[in-house]
């Protein structure tokens, strides 16, 4: 049985895609961007709204098995460290930074999670 989870973002609608998908006992969240006027206030942002797809689907951020962050410069990953580590806490998935060009230069970090569904 699969599961779409969406914000109601006009922008799902008119790219064809749900933040989050269920399906084979999983959570896998689209990438997503936050907004903001900087890294730090993206990276918020960003987790809030995964945060809620991940509890609309029945899980959440211990749940999380792999994280990808992408961003466009990589010197900017570090100030994040703080808010990821309170966020994942005690049970830190496994993760890759990317540093890569996002769809709009405004965006400073996109983030796409896989979770577990607990029993």
């Amino acid at each position: 049985m699969i599961k779409r989870i969406s914000t109601g973002s006009p922008f799902e609608e008119k790219v064809g895609y749900c933040r989050a998908v269920v399906a084979g006992g999983f959570v896998h969240v689209a990438g997503t961007v936050g907004q903001g006027e900087d890294v730090v206030s993206q990276c918020k942002s960003a987790l809030e709204v995964i945060g809620k797809a991940l509890a609309e689907a029945g899980a959440s951020f211990s749940d999380a098995v792999r994280v990808t962050y992408y961003l466009p410069d990589r010197h900017e990953f570090e100030p994040c460290f703080p808010i990821l580590k309170e966020t994942f806490g005690e049970n830190p998935p496994a993760a890759t930074m990317i540093e890569c060009g996002l769809i709009d230069p405004k965006f400073r970090i996109e983030i796409e999670l896989t979770a577990l569904l607990p029993e």
